[in-house]
């Protein structure tokens, strides 16, 4: 049985990629052959062989049951580190569903668990007129949510759901992520508040990672939700 879904953040730089990492080396231990696509990625920072990849994507690979080209990774990439809308106009390259279905229905033959990476939020705009989000309505993919651990994240969280929810769409659970070392002493207060609330699946908690550095061990995500 193949399992796929969608895995979007409350705003960008929220940690979806490292938790996408702990997810897919966490399906791995159960047994699945999991593999992160990342279907559209703006700035290439990575250097291999003179050529220059999406970190993002480079990590999605990294962690994936076996190395894939990043080419099947990432099909649609942008050099500079700005909103894809942006990227794909200067470039004058057009974000192409189709070819973000083609590049998923491919990697689906190689693996049976495979993790979506958006861009951004949920809401994240791929040209004046189309948004991530449509394509994952297209394909009818589940969401799993990363909720970064900061002032406004309760206000962010619930608009995320409730869009997800509008969009007839199964909203699969949420994830808490520490991205500030420093924890505040109200922020356990906010995991408490959003597992009333949001009425989805707490999948588990991820704490700060220092210098992004992944701890398999300490980290317990129920991934049986997904």
């Amino acid at each position: 049985m193949k399992k796929k879904f969608f895995i979007t953040g409350t705003d960008t730089n929220v940690g979806k990629t490292f938790i996408s990492c702990i997810l897919l080396k966490k399906a791995q231990k159960l047994g699945f052959k999991s593999v992160g696509y990342k279907p559209v990625s703006s700035g290439l920072t990575i250097i291999k062989n003179t050529q220059k990849f999406n970190q993002d994507a480079y990590l999605l690979n990294k962690y994936s049951f076996k190395n894939f080209s990043l080419k099947k990774i990432n099909p649609i990439n942008f050099n500079q580190s700005i909103p894809p809308h942006i990227s794909s106009k200067l470039n004058k390259k057009k974000i192409s569903f189709k070819k973000m279905s083609h590049g998923l229905k491919k990697i689906s033959k190689d693996s049976n668990w495979i993790l979506i990476e958006g861009a951004g939020g949920w809401h994240t705009p791929l040209s004046n007129k189309k948004k991530f989000s449509d394509w994952v309505i297209l394909e009818k993919l589940p969401v799993l949510i990363v909720v970064a651990i900061k002032m406004g994240c309760i206000n962010h969280a619930i608009l995320t759901k409730n869009a997800i929810i509008n969009s007839k769409l199964k909203c699969l659970g949420w994830i808490a992520n520490h991205i500030y070392k420093k924890k505040e002493i109200y922020y356990q207060e906010y995991i408490t508040y959003l597992k009333k609330k949001l009425n989805i699946p707490f999948i588990g908690e991820v704490k700060f990672l220092k210098n992004n550095k992944i701890n398999f061990k300490n980290l317990k995500l129920n991934i049986l939700f997904i």
